[in-house]
């Protein structure tokens, strides 16, 4: 089988991996009711979750979370994109009572959505993230509201673990996650302060 692969500028990459970092935000945090973290919470997602489309499913109960996405260059954040960390919710929250591993709730087949990347030279303080549901706006964060930046995020996981070129970081979901139904219609947007980077729709299947 060929690797799952993302876009930035128009060419291909295929991530080894996608390292996410989970409560990264707040009032993310209270929403889950969750303990404010002393150091990032990171986990990974493999090759295998990477998908283009959002499809729904009959049997489990699937959020989306929308992050702030980078696509790493020679260990660095040298693109930038729209990412959605799918999670089985009642299947994690079940592992999480038992204090057992998120695999099975967060790196399951389909799992990472990505709009194509773009190179980014600017001044990440200045992003912000947007996704609207049927035209809602359902979430919506900036680089302020984050716990851990991702520059010392990136350090993070490079005090432990190598990145690939091409391997993505997610850096967290803000407040608003909710059930994915089939129809719905996600827009993703990512702005450097007023100026749009990115626009990605997409119809849940």
């Amino acid at each position: 089988p060929t690797m799952n692969s993302v876009t930035m500028d128009g060419s291909i990459f295929h991530p080894s991996k996608i390292v996410c970092i989970g409560r990264n935000y707040v009032d993310h945090i209270k929403e889950l009711n969750n303990e404010i973290p002393k150091e990032p919470v990171i986990f990974l997602k493999p090759n295998s979750a990477i998908s283009k489309e959002i499809l729904s499913s009959k049997s489990d109960v699937i959020h989306y979370e929308s992050e702030i996405s980078f696509l790493i260059m020679a260990g660095e954040l040298k693109g930038i994109g729209f990412g959605l960390d799918l999670t089985k919710r009642e299947v994690q929250a079940t592992l999480k009572a038992k204090g057992l591993p998120w695999e099975r709730a967060k790196a399951f087949d389909n799992s990472a959505i990505f709009s194509p990347f773009k190179s980014f030279s600017g001044d990440i303080q200045n992003l912000r993230i947007e996704l609207y549901i049927n035209s809602l706006l359902t979430q919506k964060a900036d680089y302020q509201l984050m716990l851990n930046k991702p520059a010392d995020l990136l350090n993070e996981v490079k005090s432990f673990m190598s990145f690939e070129n091409g391997d993505i970081l997610m850096t967290g979901t803000p407040k608003g996650v909710g059930v994915i139904n089939s129809g719905d219609i996600f827009t993703g947007k990512i702005f450097e302060r007023d100026t749009l980077l990115i626009e990605h729709i997409w119809e849940v299947r």
